[in-house]
């Protein structure tokens, strides 16, 4: 498996900090706010409610202080002051309670829901991509976007964005009380901060950097780690275990690295921060008396004079300050690690989907009184390809035969490397052709073009006379049938993995396509019949089994055309005897291309096909490439010779 860097690219500066892209989080609070118009707006404004809630009880306690510190009288003048303002207070907090109740209720609907939309965003989007991007990825990798990714937003919303939101809130509300109450004390709150600032960027920076490179690990092992699970029979076949757990070292070693550095930097930047706050507040206590001793004229907005309550009053809210500023820098981790794994979220909604041009369409058809092809509003069992003429707005009918024709064709997965060349192949409806040649040779290349898995580089392919470009992708693939060498087979029962190959084909035709793939009798005999659950890809079955209900599957799918790579070949000798005579009922009236390393499964096919570095150096029936003892003449007395 080829593993692609360009997903997983972070881009950093010159410095070696991660460029943060400022767009990626922009595009997620849209999409955040796009799909929640209404609930996000009110959760935000609980947020601002009770934010300022928290920041306004500074003031009642300067005037509280104030009140005090002038108290001469008995205690009912003072309480004529202090009851309504206390009073008030208690209803702010209420209702700040009540603020904080709604929005965690609503914050924790959001978060579920936005994942939720994301997650299937991604996985419908994913489900249009080419078969190149899954054969140039490792799996896993692709897996670590809905696991870990999504697990950087869901800490973002549910606790970033809050925090954030509410800690500046908070720390603009205070410092504007600030300014209200001494120009002077807020400019050495100001300047205090500002060195909180400095050390949150130096320690913050290598925080993001590892948090990034972290991210990037974990996607990495757990590509790895699934690798080593689907292969696991293989790694205990060649005691490749020791090397295995060396491999998975290195990455894990990796990620232990980066994400030591990067918590080592996130753990010491709260204490710097707090510390830094807590100096700052002593240093405010003590500068504060020395103004109101030395009699120092205060510069404020209120007019008021330097004096106990508004010291005291001061020393709390640079507590508020400097606290809400050590919070915000603290999610500074959460917004680089949402952005690194929201890059690779969008990086996987905006791959180019599989491109379609196709406007040919499969209908059901009928004919009509005066014998002609139309489009029948019911399943007849006819089908035909409708083909509609931009040029004089006509429709035609072209019946669904199976006639593939490719004509010079040539192909290259990569550019400059090519693979197939000039390859020409002409099956008639009802014809059986077979491709046989040495591994690599293009084999399996040129199925993967007629159902346009890939697309050619040069040349054409016919479908019934129409170009398949022409033909929508899902209803060419829809009338081609293929059983894989490489069985893949989902949790269900096998009922349901039969059906697969048609969602609405009755219990009836199931049963019926697995008797024709000679898998009745092995069903029947299993523990449910075919009610028996499988899993881990048929893991319960042998590969023989698996390999008959893949067939099976493409019974049931009844098409026209049927693709058979290596059907047979994880089956024993015994058994591809009884899976041949299904095989050739499967295979009567269809056109059949057969790909097979097994000679004598092909000796039967109307032409062969013998490949060669991506060329056809022999075609004919069996007969007459035996007569010509060339290639194929070798390889089959060879292998003749070693049955």
């Amino acid at each position: 498996m080829t593993k692609n860097t360009k997903a997983n690219q972070t881009v950093y500066s010159r410095s070696g900090r991660p460029r943060f892209d400022f767009r990626v989080l922009t595009r997620l609070l849209k999409q955040l706010f796009g799909y929640f118009p209404v609930l996000m707006p009110l959760t935000v404004f609980c947020i601002i409610f009770s934010a300022i809630a928290a920041a306004v009880p500074a003031i009642f306690l300067q005037d509280v202080t104030s009140v005090i510190e002038k108290w001469q009288g008995g205690w009912e003048e003072a309480a004529a002051v202090i009851v309504p303002k206390v009073l008030l207070l208690i209803g702010l907090y209420v209702l700040s309670i009540t603020t904080i109740t709604v929005e965690t209720q609503l914050m924790a609907y959001i978060t579920q829901g936005f994942l939720c939309k994301m997650r299937r965003t991604m996985f419908n989007g994913m489900q249009n991509l080419p078969i190149r991007y899954f054969d140039t990825r490792r799996h896993g990798d692709i897996m670590s976007h809905y696991t870990n990714d999504i697990d950087t937003l869901r800490q973002l919303v549910s606790q970033g964005l809050p925090t954030l939101i509410r800690a500046s809130v908070i720390v603009v509300s205070v410092f504007f009380i600030m300014l209200y109450y001494s120009v002077w004390l807020t400019a050495i709150v100001v300047f205090g901060v500002l060195f909180m600032m400095l050390v949150s960027g130096k320690v913050g920076g290598g925080s993001a950097k590892y948090f990034v490179r972290m991210q990037n690990s974990i996607a990495r092992q757990e590509g790895f780690a699934q690798e080593t699970m689907n292969g696991q029979k293989v790694v205990k076949v060649f005691c490749h275990e020791s090397a295995c757990e060396e491999d998975f070292e290195k990455l894990n070693s990796e990620l232990y690295d980066n994400g030591r550095r990067a918590h080592a930097y996130a753990n010491v930047l709260g204490p710097i921060i707090q510390n830094i706050g807590n100096v700052l507040y002593v240093l405010l206590a003590i500068l504060g008396g020395i103004f109101i001793i030395s009699g120092l004229p205060n510069v404020s907005i209120s007019g008021n004079a330097f004096s106990v309550s508004i010291i005291v009053a001061f020393l709390n809210m640079t507590k508020q300050f400097t606290g809400n500023i050590n919070q915000m820098s603290q999610q500074i981790n959460a917004v680089v690690m949402a952005a690194a794994g929201a890059k690779r979220v969008f990086d996987l909604m905006d791959e180019a989907p599989e491109s379609d041009d196709g406007y040919v369409t499969l209908v059901d058809a009928e004919i009509s009184e005066n014998g002609e092809i139309r489009e029948a509003a019911r399943h007849t069992g006819m089908w035909a390809w409708k083909h509609p003429h931009s040029a004089d707005g006509t429709v035609t009918y072209t019946p669904l035969k199976g006639d593939v024709c490719l004509n010079d064709v040539d192909f290259a997965y990569e550019e400059g490397k090519p693979v197939l060349h000039n390859v020409s192949v002409y099956a008639k409806p009802g014809q059986k052709v077979a491709f046989v040649g040495a591994t690599g040779a293009g084999k399996t290349t040129i199925t993967n073009l007629i159902n346009r898995f890939y697309d050619i580089a040069d040349g054409k392919i016919r479908y019934d006379g129409i170009n398949i470009n022409k033909i929508k992708k899902s209803d060419l693939r829809r009338s081609l049938g293929i059983v894989l060498q490489d069985t893949n087979l989902f949790t269900g029962t096998v009922m349901d993995n039969i059906r697969y190959g048609k969602l609405d084909a009755t219990d009836e035709e199931c049963v019926n396509a697995a008797k024709l793939a000679n898998a009745h009798d092995f069903i029947t005999r299993l523990p449910d019949g075919y009610d028996t659950m499988l899993t881990s890809n048929g893991a319960n079955l042998s590969q023989g089994q698996r390999q008959l209900i893949s067939i099976a599957r493409a019974a049931v799918a009844d098409p026209p055309v049927m693709i058979l790579d290596e059907a047979t070949s994880s089956i024993d000798t015994r058994t591809e005897a009884i899976v041949q005579r299904g095989m050739d009922r499967l295979m009567h009236g269809r056109t059949v291309f057969v790909i097979a390393h097994r000679l004598s499964t092909v000796k039967n096919s109307d032409v062969i096909m013998v490949l060669e570095h991506g060329r056809i150096i022999e075609r004919g029936s069996h007969e007459e490439l035996i007569a010509q003892k060339g290639q194929y003449y070798s390889l089959y007395t060879g292998a003749f010779e070693l049955e």
